[in-house]
């Protein structure tokens, strides 16, 4: 059994990966393939996972747990996506870092399905605009606390990989910025299913030529055509180059609303993302899906 946990973070693919896996739902029961989606999976962990943090979960969740995904269990992969599994909304930005308990709730799927190969699948976005995002979700007082407790300027998401690796060393990790997300779309949805990089995938680039002006979905239309789409880089490298030219302004820019978080800032915080992905892209046990 492999189990495949994809999870926020919060602020990148608004529900549309869970969506394109329920979408495919035939390819995946061919391919062996069982999906828990967001419901089930709140149902099934995020009780216990809320409970690691006041202390051991008890030995007959773990039990529970074991007996309904491993025993008896014939697909070859099951697809746990949930936005929680990292950490909550409320606890992004939390101990001066990002998703503080990922670590720690990763190392107890490990230890609880230790006989399934795990792999964590995350979307990540630039700190510029999901710090601001994060911050504005959270009542007055409680970002007030969290500003006046937290060095902003330190948050990366090495932090929250690093301590993942550390607590839980054997969970492969595959990771893709939110920023290419309408591009390599269907890539995702591949790797976390474990599908052959040539399957065709229900609605692909729906996202992307969504975001794009009439002249680019024109363009689109003629990439992606049967016999005209070349090899893949190539398509992807083509598709990049569309998505810079054509997409609707007001479909791909965001307006940042907190207080004093300026350009300046936000071009910054982009410099130490690129760096912290290339980073990322040289250490072992972890994939970076891209350009």
């Amino acid at each position: 059994m492999h189990l495949a946990i994809h999870s926020g973070a919060d602020f990148t693919d608004g529900g549309l990966l869970f969506h394109a896996l329920r979408a495919n739902s035939d390819l995946l029961s061919d391919a062996g393939v069982l999906l828990y989606g967001p419901k089930r999976c709140r149902r099934l962990f995020m009780s216990p996972l809320k409970n690691l943090a006041n202390g051991q979960v008890e030995p007959e969740t773990v039990d529970r747990l074991r007996s309904l995904m491993l025993d008896g269990n014939k697909h070859q992969r099951a697809v746990l996506t949930s936005p929680g599994f990292i950490g909550e909304t409320p606890t992004a930005l939390r101990d001066g870092q990002f998703y503080p308990m990922a670590g720690q709730r990763l190392a107890f799927f490990e230890q609880t399905f230790a006989q399934a190969e795990m792999e964590l699948f995350v979307g990540v976005r630039n700190p510029g605009s999901f710090i601001p995002k994060a911050l504005m979700a959270l009542p007055p007082e409680d970002r007030a606390e969290t500003l006046a407790n937290t060095d902003i300027s330190c948050l990366s998401w090495l932090t929250m990989i690093e301590d993942i690796r550390d607590l839980a060393p054997n969970v492969a990790i595959t990771l893709w910025a939110n920023e290419d997300l309408p591009v390599i779309f269907g890539d995702i949805v591949r790797a976390i299913c474990g599908l052959p990089g040539e399957t065709p995938i229900e609605n692909e680039f729906a996202l992307l030529s969504s975001l794009l002006d009439d002249d680019g979905r024109d363009r689109l239309e003629e990439l992606i055509r049967p016999g005209n789409s070349g090899d893949r880089p190539a398509l992807l490298a083509d598709l990049s180059g569309l998505f810079e030219d054509h997409a609707l302004p007001h479909e791909v820019e965001e307006e940042l609303d907190m207080p004093g978080w300026s350009t300046d800032i936000v071009e910054a915080f982009t410099e130490l993302y690129a760096q912290d992905l290339a980073r990322l892209k040289s250490m072992p046990g972890i994939r970076v899906l891209g350009l």
